[in-house]
């Protein structure tokens, strides 16, 4: 019989830490699929709030992680906007925004009121 990690392969544990030359979300990614059996699916297959999640920084706290799953190291890495996303045919994976995300803006929110405080009230 296979072993979880055998029939899962994003079942794997793993414990990993990330070499200075990993700066980004998208190196660490690579990084962590390369001996899965899976790759990241090609950038023009991704939408933009996703290349630009990978384009980002590797945060200093997240340059070791484990002993983890690797879906669940992923899944850490893109944080809880993101959902992780796979292909078991093709052996892609990918990410996708799971609510949509307001952008900061420059602009104040009318939608808010706020009361003028009331003389000796």
């Amino acid at each position: 019989m296979p072993t979880v990690a055998q029939a899962d392969l994003l079942s794997t544990t793993i414990t990993v830490r990330f070499p200075e030359r990993i700066q980004t979300l998208g190196e660490a990614v690579h990084y962590l699929l390369q001996r899965s059996g899976y790759r990241l699916a090609d950038h023009d297959a991704t939408n933009p709030a996703t290349a630009d999640l990978l384009a980002l920084s590797l945060p200093a706290v997240h340059r070791n992680l484990g002993p983890i799953l690797l879906k669940q190291a992923l899944e850490t890495l893109v944080g809880p906007v993101f959902r992780l996303v796979q292909d078991p045919v093709h052996r892609l994976i990918s990410f996708e925004l799971c609510m949509p995300v307001r952008t900061a803006t420059h602009e104040p929110d009318h939608s808010l009121k706020t009361e003028d405080p009331q003389d000796g009230e």
